[in-house]
């Protein structure tokens, strides 16, 4: 797809592949790519679940410490809205997406890896949101999304002291959900991501926004937007094929529509 983003669709699986040498810094050109691949992926009705991978070194070991340093405010106000835009594209994606982590997901990488659904590591890995060491705070979407997934307690500690944390503790706080040996975790990723392949794409989709949207807001309003999921999905030709096959007693022959 680009210069350092590429996309990779095997068995319905899309892997979008970060390969920025040496530690794929995640510039401004890299986050375009980024989103771009997103797109594309959620755009594909032959792609049932997503893969995002920095390689067998590293994940992403954070933005261009480079390129930032010599913006202004006006120019961070204005490329703020873009980086988070990018990011946001790949939260975005109505599928399956597990974050295959190796290597380092620091600062902007952590990040990334938060936007997706599920996130594998391998067991020398180390993430974390160490922009306070720089004098800044996460951009996009760290102080959001991660106290989401742990809790406000143990993201204030991650971003007020900007230290890392290994596998097994980011396992134990449940900023990853799975820890495996390192030269296996683009294939535990595979596996997962191998399950929802088959599955009835048009109900997931509707799971993920469900779940997604009402953590925005209220109970009620959750709740009036899962309602309005749930009952779209009766127009569906998966849910009278998954209810028929049920009362039938066989497997579900689903297709996407």
């Amino acid at each position: 797809m680009g210069e350092f983003v590429s996309v990779e669709i095997s068995d319905q699986i899309a892997t979008i592949r970060l390969d920025r040498p040496k530690m794929n810094a995640l510039n401004r050109q890299v986050q375009e790519e980024i989103a771009e691949c997103a797109r594309v992926v959620d755009a594909d009705p032959m792609v049932a679940a997503v893969i995002i991978y920095g390689g067998e070194r590293v994940f992403a070991a954070g933005a261009d410490i480079k390129e930032m340093a010599g913006m202004s405010y006006a120019d961070m106000a204005l490329h703020s809205r873009a980086l988070q835009s990018c990011f946001t594209a790949v939260a975005a994606i109505g599928k399956p997406v597990v974050a295959a982590i190796t290597g380092y997901a620091l600062g902007g990488g952590c990040e990334l890896a938060l936007c997706a659904d599920f996130r594998v590591a391998g067991e020398s890995a180390k993430l974390g949101q160490p922009e306070i060491t720089l004098g800044i705070i996460p951009g996009a979407g760290g102080t959001q999304r991660l106290p989401r997934l742990v809790g406000p307690a143990k993201a204030k500690d991650l971003i007020y002291t900007g230290r890392h944390v290994d596998a097994a503790e980011a396992l134990a706080i449940g900023l990853v959900d799975r820890v495996v040996p390192d030269d296996e975790v683009y294939t535990a990723a595979l596996e997962l991501a191998a399950t929802f392949v088959g599955g009835p794409a048009v109900a997931i989709r509707a799971a993920k926004q469900a779940i997604d949207q009402g953590l925005e807001t209220d109970l009620d309003t959750g709740l009036e937007i899962e309602r309005l999921q749930f009952s779209g999905l009766f127009a569906t030709e998966d849910a009278k094929e998954g209810m028929g096959a049920f009362a039938e007693k066989r497997r579900p022959k689903f297709t996407g529509r």
